[in-house]
């Protein structure tokens, strides 16, 4: 039974001394969410949020991105063009813990909505550019994860292998795969601050003095650690319309060694996400969630059909066309069931999909997991020219009834994401 507001805001009464609540409301994406959460409004006039999980294993979760938040000094947010939350504190609540951040105002933008040009797109090349360019000590000093190419390399081989004695894997996929693992100039980048892998919904927007959306927060900052910044460009490609500006924002404002494959292993991480839910499925001796994957992977093999994903680098290094395929746009769609978009901001993290027989996925992670691979259709490698390689579930800010319109056209991705929402939970 979901948590009231008040009694969220008595949680923060509970963890900030002389706080003086004098108003709460709960705050939602307009979805089922993961956790409880409200906005508690104190008389001097701050507001802030208060959640609890509403899902086993969530906490540890919580506990990373409290961990996270407090690595951002004053110092650090002061690099940053957008707020983050501030963790304040904790309590107790009914044998669970409740956690305090700061509130970050700002609308979502969904992201086969995201506009063209100067405005949202060019926001969020630049906000992205700005995390990956953080010193590494900020992760470093905290304890976070720290991985290297040949890890993060690893890490693929391991998913590749493990899809491909199952059986369950096209033949196609295999090839292409093992092929992008063993080309090394696909792994020779500089790995940077990254979220784990942000999606359209790790950041909120507020009008400009133009009246033009600009990033005003970023969330999702539990899987803050230094690796491959092609993981938080992995759903840009699902922005059909603003990938290319995404794409030219984030080259102009980095500050790094320019990393031509960065966008080719960028659709790599995407595509394996199918690869990964087989993964689970096969460790949780799920036979639906196997013959959905495998279902999924036939779809993506047929997509890729005359598409070669190395074709994109030359033997420099370079990227050198323009354009390349669609390749999950074809996938067939399956299910009218909504899409959840509450509380939904969780950013992939390798630890989390591990080949482990512990592994655990929640419906949410599922539908985290088939957004980041929403159609892969490349970015235009030509934006990627002095692209550098630098480039939690965190607190949604759209109040009730503030949720996307009925009447989107309905996309192949949106069509994967929801059959993953709506499988069954472990």
């Amino acid at each position: 039974m979901a948590r009231s507001p008040l009694t969220l805001a008595a949680a923060v009464s509970a963890a900030v001394p002389d706080a003086e609540v004098v108003g709460a409301r709960r705050l939602t994406a307009a979805g089922g969410g993961r956790f409880d959460a409200a906005v508690a409004t104190l008389r001097d006039g701050r507001e802030l949020v208060a959640r609890v999980a509403t899902e086993d294993g969530i906490d540890q979760e919580i506990a990373a991105e409290t961990v996270a938040l407090r690595a951002l000094t004053p110092g650090v947010r002061g690099m940053l063009p957008f707020r983050a939350p501030e963790y304040v504190g904790a309590a107790g609540i009914s044998g669970a813990r409740a956690v305090i951040t700061t509130f970050v105002p700002g609308y979502l933008i969904d992201a086969e909505e995201l506009p063209p040009g100067e405005g949202a797109a060019t926001s969020i090349g630049r906000a992205l550019a700005a995390i990956h360019a953080l010193p590494p000590s900020v992760v470093r000093s905290a304890g976070l994860r720290e991985r290297t190419p040949e890890q993060t390399r690893d890490d693929v081989r391991r998913v590749v292998d493990a899809a491909g004695r199952s059986g369950r894997l096209p033949v196609r996929l295999t090839v292409r795969w093992r092929d992008a693992v063993d080309d090394d100039r696909l792994w020779a980048f500089e790995p940077s601050i990254c979220l784990g892998g942000t999606q359209a919904t790790s950041f909120l927007f507020l009008d400009d003095d133009r009246g033009a959306p600009a990033v005003s927060g970023v969330l999702d900052w539990h899987g803050l650690s230094i690796d491959d910044p092609a993981v938080d460009l992995r759903w840009v490609a699902s922005a059909p319309d603003a990938a290319r500006d995404i794409a030219r924002a984030y080259g102009e404002a980095a500050h790094r060694a320019p990393d031509a494959a960065v966008h080719v292993r960028a659709r790599l991480h995407a595509e394996l996400e199918f690869a990964r839910w087989l993964v689970h499925g096969l460790e949780a001796h799920r036979t639906d969630v196997v013959d959905d994957a495998a279902a999924l992977l036939e779809s993506l093999a047929e997509g890729v059909r005359d598409d070669v994903l190395l074709a994109d680098i030359d033997d420099e290094g370079r990227t050198d066309i323009d354009d390349a395929l669609t390749v999950l746009a074809n996938l067939p769609a399956t299910s009218s069931a909504a899409a959840d978009t509450s509380m939904q901001t969780d950013a992939y993290d390798p630890d989390e999909l591990s080949l482990t027989p512990d592994a655990s996925w929640s419906a949410d992670k599922r539908a985290r997991a088939a957004s980041a691979a929403q159609e892969t259709q490349p970015i235009d490698p030509s934006e990627f020219v002095g692209l550098a390689d630098t480039a939690t579930d965190a607190i949604p800010t759209v109040d009730d009834g503030d949720q996307p319109s009925a009447g989107r056209p309905a996309r192949a991705d949106r069509a994967a994401s929801q059959r993953w929402t709506s499988s069954s939970s472990e």
